[in-house]
């Protein structure tokens, strides 16, 4: 099943991962490029490719679950020093909790995100302003 259009909800929803990660080109104009699988208010689902380092930020509307898909990257967040994530690991922090990627090890780096509640795609705040914007942060793949 694809994945829904650009803010449609569903009863129910069945995601071929592999096929959505097979729709990320090789390369993105923006630090990363996501997919959204569900899109309510409760709650968003989003697969993203990291494709170059993000500094550090943080979300002021939801809570995020991080599970790596693929790849390996240095992720951080709050007080912890810079660690390795690789498949399999999920990630979880509070909305305002400051967190980036310095460094994508081995790629195609895609995580599977569930924001709760749903994160507006423009809800990015960079801690040094100078970093990035919602548009230079994300590209939703659907509009390339």
């Amino acid at each position: 099943m694809s994945a829904p259009a650009k803010n449609a909800s569903a009863t129910v929803g069945v995601f071929d991962i592999a096929e959505l990660i097979s729709r990320f080109p090789a390369t993105a104009d923006t630090m990363l490029l996501d997919t959204r699988m569900t899109d309510e208010p409760e709650a968003s689902s989003r697969l993203f490719r990291v494709y170059k380092p993000v500094p550090a930020h943080y979300h002021a509307t939801c809570d995020e679950y991080l599970m790596v898909v693929s790849g390996r990257a240095k992720f951080y967040m709050a007080d912890l020093p810079p660690f390795e994530v690789g498949p399999g690991q999920l990630l979880f922090f509070k909305k305002m909790t400051v967190h980036g990627i310095p460094e994508v090890l081995e790629e195609p780096f895609v995580v599977l995100s569930v924001d709760t509640p749903r994160r507006d795609p423009r809800d990015i705040i960079f801690v040094n302003p100078e970093d990035g914007t919602p548009d230079s942060f994300i590209t939703d793949l659907s509009d390339l």
